[in-house]
């Protein structure tokens, strides 16, 4: 079962997306895997104090997304191979170096200093 036990709402972005998000991310990081299931949307919606619909409007949109399978009346399942894997990396890295740089840039941090940083910090 996918934990929520680290799951925080925070302002500025909807719930929905922030759980689309965390899953997402634990996707990336190997902790959600294929056929992982997923938490009935009555009991995910009580577990994070957001209405029922919050959470069948992100289930609905990982369904679009063919990230997981779910039928009236039953559990939802992940549905990952290697491809949607990897694309899910590739796609939230993008999105966070892209913010990054957009950060750097307006600090005018150069591109020299912007590696030196990334080098001091990745250890």
């Amino acid at each position: 079962m996918i934990s929520f036990d680290n799951f925080t709402a925070v302002d500025g972005s909807p719930v929905y997306m922030q759980i689309i998000m965390h899953i997402k991310r634990g996707v990336a990081a190997g902790i959600v895997q294929n056929e992982d299931e997923l938490p009935s949307r009555r009991v995910l919606s009580s577990l994070l104090g957001v209405n029922p619909n919050t959470v069948q409007k992100a289930y609905r949109l990982l369904e679009e997304e063919g990230l997981i399978s779910s039928h009236s009346g039953a559990k939802s399942f992940m549905q990952l191979d290697e491809d949607k894997t990897n694309s899910i990396k590739a796609s939230l890295l993008e999105n966070d170096i892209r913010g990054m740089i957009r950060s750097m840039q307006q600090m005018d941090i150069s591109k020299k200093e912007a590696l030196e940083f990334i080098d001091l910090y990745w250890r």
